[in-house]
Order: C-alpha cells, then structure tokens, then sequence
C-alpha cells in the first residue's frame, strides 16, 4: 500500500468518521486555543481589578490563575505548530509527540499555579487583611464563573473531538476554574453579608484543587510519552477489520505504538490456512493493510502468520487436551497460533499471561515442562506473549 498517498489524501478532508483529519485539525486546535486565550486574559483582567480593589487574596489568585490558562493555550498553539512538521531523517516517525510535551508544559503550569496560590493563602491566613466586594465586584465574578463552564466545556469537548490532550487539559482545567470561581464568589458573598472572612480559606481549597488537577494532567500526558496500553476500543475496531477478511481465522498480537494524534503504527499475526501460497499471503496482508487503514487510520508496518492446521483431526485433539492444561492456570488470558507438524514432531503456540501474574516466568516455565512431559515424542516450543491489547 502506498501510504504516503493515503495520507496525503487525509490532509485535505475536513473530517472522517466524526473527528478531523490532519490538515484542518491544526488550523482548528489554534482557533480554539486563541479563543481561550482571548477569554482569559480578558477574565485575568477583571479579576485582577477586582482583587486589588477588595483587597482580596483569592480573586487575585483566580486572576494569576486565568493567565496561566491563557499561557496554556500559548503553548498548545507552539505545540501543534512544531508536531506538524513533517517527518525528516532524524525523525522519520514525524514530530507529533511534541503535543505530549506541549501538554506536559502545561500541568507543569498548573503545578506551578497551585504551589504559588497555596503559598500566598498561608500567608493571608497567618497574617490577615479585610476583603472588601463591592456589588460590582460581585457581578464580575459571577459573570466569569459563567463564562469558565461555556469556556470549559467547549475547549474540552474541541479537544476530545481533535485528540489534542492539550485542549483537553485546558479544557477540563477551565471547568476546574468555574468550581473554583464559585468558591471565591460564595466567599465574598458571605464576607459582605456576615462580615466573617474566609476567603484566605477558601484559597488554601482553591490551590489544593489546583495542585490535584496539575498532578492528573501530569500522570495522564506522562503515560501517553512512556507509552500506555492502547484503547480496547481502537484494538477491537483494528482486529474486527482484519477478521472481516475471507482467509483469516483469527487476529493476534496486535502491537500499537503511537507517534503523535492520528499517527499510530504497529504490526499484527494473522492466523491463516496452512496451504495458502507466499502469493496469496501477500495479496491478502496488502488488502489488509490498506482496509485497516482506511477504516480505523491506523498504519500495519508489518503482517506476520501463524499458519492453522486444525482441519486435521490429530491436531485438534492435541489443541483441545492442551486447552485443558492450561485451564488450570488461573492468569491465562489466551493461547493462539497454535501449530502441529506430525513430521518434524513438533508443537508450538502462543499464551498471554496477565501482567498480574505474581511470577508470569515462573507459571510460563511451569506450562513448558507439562506440556513437554504430556508430549515425550515432540519438541514443544512455547511463546510467552504480553497482554498488550483487548
């Protein structure tokens, strides 16, 4: 398959399957972006009148608090512009990752936000000074807990649709924000009506909420650099297309790696008749790739076979008395590509053991020696495969 041409194809369509493609989805990440920045810097500078006008420690903090969202989306803009750069010599998998970076730029901010914003309400707490909120005041503040959940809610729902985790950070912190404006106003209201202040409180709560976001947004863009286990979703919808094909009695160790939003390579077995011609396999993994592609965007770099035997009757016998070994083991998850050559003497498949196994080495070991000692005549190869899909 000519997957350069394919891709080229995706830039210029506006989108497939309910969620953009390439070429505009830059182009729609920036605009939502610039829109978040204008709203931010225009609520930061509300709140930062508000807060120096009613001597309040926890407006202001909610302002500092809007220029480090509009500085997220900053980064977000830097970020999307450096991962599409095409793929070079030094990077034939393309830049795309860096939006991964660009999001872990972002908790770091938030972090940041948090640790500063918890340090000054200590301070308002150890040493106190009186909030005065005019009504005007209080109508700023509410407006801009309105405007963070219209805000929130669409940057975040933008960026679930454009599978940017940048604006899905910025997003669901934006909400965080109306929570946490709605906190500094219930504040304020209670300090104009009763005179009892508790807004240096209300901004230690504040900046622990901060700090919790900032750390789950970490957690989250540090799992997608190291490499996380991918969607059980994409897995399903990947091996339900290659099952579709005439040929294929199964699909097997399917392996994703993902460079970046839509760019996701990997490699996948087949298990196939034993008879089939190198021609036949090769027009077959072709028309596999190409379909896998166009219906999920995922790119198969590679179609490895495990060839299927168990029309014969002595092969089906061993395959099912084998089965029952293997019942006996409780974190066996599957065994494939299993294959009986009566003439060489040799028996061979595949088992995942979960990753929970307390000793997957020991338990593989323990299946290799019974297996061998069921069967004394032949030479039992046993592959331990990881658990990396469904």
């Amino acid at each position: 398959m000519n997957t350069t041409s394919k891709s080229d194809n995706t830039e210029t369509a506006q989108m497939r399957d309910g969620k953009y493609m390439p070429g505009n989805r830059d182009k729609s990440i920036i605009m939502t972006s610039v829109i978040s920045i204008a709203a931010n810097i225009l609520l930061a500078a509300f709140k930062a009148a508000v807060g120096i006008i009613a001597n309040s420690i926890s407006v202001t903090l909610d302002a500092v608090n809007n220029l480090s969202d509009a500085l997220s989306g900053i980064i977000t803009i830097v970020g999307t512009k450096l991962s599409g750069r095409p793929a070079d010599k030094k990077h034939p998998y393309g830049y795309g990752r860096i939006e991964y970076i660009s999001a872990t730029v972002i908790a770091a901010i938030v972090l940041y936000a948090g640790f500063t914003a918890l340090i000054e309400s200590v301070k308002k707490i150890i040493h106190p000074e009186k909030a005065e909120y005019s009504i005007v005041s209080l109508v700023i503040i509410t407006a801009s807990v309105a405007v963070k959940l219209i805000l929130g809610s669409f940057v975040k729902s933008r960026g679930e649709k454009l599978e940017s985790k940048a604006l899905e950070a910025s997003g669901a912190d934006a909400r965080n924000d109306a929570v946490l404006s709605a906190s500094v106003l219930a504040s304020a209201l209670i300090m104009r009506f009763t005179g009892i202040a508790l807004e240096a409180y209300v901004g230690v709560i504040i900046s622990v909420i901060i700090l919790k976001s900032g750390f789950e947004m970490m957690k989250d863009t540090l799992d997608d650099i190291l490499g996380s286990r991918i969607s059980k979703e994409l897995s399903v919808s990947v091996k339900k297309v290659i099952k579709e094909h005439k040929g294929v009695h199964g699909a097997y160790d399917l392996f994703l790696n993902s460079y970046g939003p839509d760019k996701t390579q990997g490699s996948v077995h087949i298990e196939v008749d034993a008879d089939m011609t190198a021609h036949d396999i090769d027009a077959l993994s072709s028309e596999i790739i190409e379909d896998v592609y166009l219906k999920t965007h995922v790119i198969l770099t590679a179609v490895g076979v495990y060839s299927y035997n168990t029309q014969d009757e002595k092969a089906v016998a061993v395959k099912n008395e084998i089965r029952g070994i293997l019942e006996k083991y409780d974190h066996i998850l599957q065994m494939h590509g299993f294959y009986l050559d009566e003439a060489e003497k040799r028996i061979k498949f595949d088992v995942i053991i979960a990753f929970e196994a307390p000793d997957r080495d020991g338990e593989y070991e323990e299946i290799l020696k019974e297996v061998s000692e069921r069967y004394p005549d032949y030479s039992v190869r046993i592959n331990l495969d990881a658990d990396m899909s469904d």
